[in-house]
């Protein structure tokens, strides 16, 4: 029987877990489609934005396929990458260094990373608060952090217009393109968001 999604705690992340292993194969893909290919300089301004000097070491949480850890690189830092859903792991290049793990417990000492970045994963946090302390607790002091994620325009028109698309069109082109449960998942996440409002390669 398939699990909900929505489920609080483990029960959730298991259920998210797997549901990125199923599309982690087509998954940079769909991305593109649905952003139009935005996502690549989205995840490039990020990477810009943290003002980091080259061979700085920067920790991407959630890191899928490793999108974020290739931009990191093309910049000179030192990236590594942590995600929970192996299938991802499995579908990134094989020349980047991942590690499967959850954000909530990162396998790292204290204040060991420069930077951290994380795109388009905050939404699948079981506890957001302990994401964040986690994140914190890895950094050195001074350290930057620069996160990546869907968020409604504050214009009327405009978050009309977003939510058409987010709620209509990507849950249809997610489902065709890759698994519809998944994308009718992300979906769900963004109104529930909206109503509240292994060791490392050192």
């Amino acid at each position: 029987m398939e699990m909900d999604p929505l489920a609080p705690g483990p029960a959730r992340n298991r259920a998210v877990r797997q549901m990125f292993d199923r599309i982690a194969p087509r998954y940079d893909m769909v991305n593109r489609v649905l952003t139009f290919g935005l996502d690549r300089g989205w995840r490039r301004r990020a990477v810009a934005a943290l003002g980091l000097a080259p061979g700085s070491v920067v920790l991407d949480v959630g890191c899928g396929t490793g999108d974020f850890c290739r931009d990191l690189q093309a910049a000179g830092h030192r990236a590594v990458g942590f995600d929970l859903s192996e299938g991802m792991l499995r579908a990134a290049d094989g020349s980047l260094r991942l590690v499967l793990a959850d954000g909530l417990r990162l396998p790292v000492p204290d204040a060991v990373a420069d930077g951290v970045t994380c795109g388009f994963a905050l939404r699948n946090v079981v506890d957001p608060a302990g994401l964040f302390l986690e994140l914190a607790r890895v950094l050195r002091p001074g350290g930057r952090m620069a996160l990546v994620e869907v968020a409604e325009p504050s214009w009327k028109p405009a978050r009309a217009v977003h939510r058409l698309y987010f709620h209509k069109v990507v849950p249809v082109v997610g489902g065709a393109l890759s698994d519809r449960q998944a994308y009718r998942y992300s979906r769900r996440r963004a109104r529930c968001s909206r109503r509240r409002r292994g060791s490392a390669p050192w």
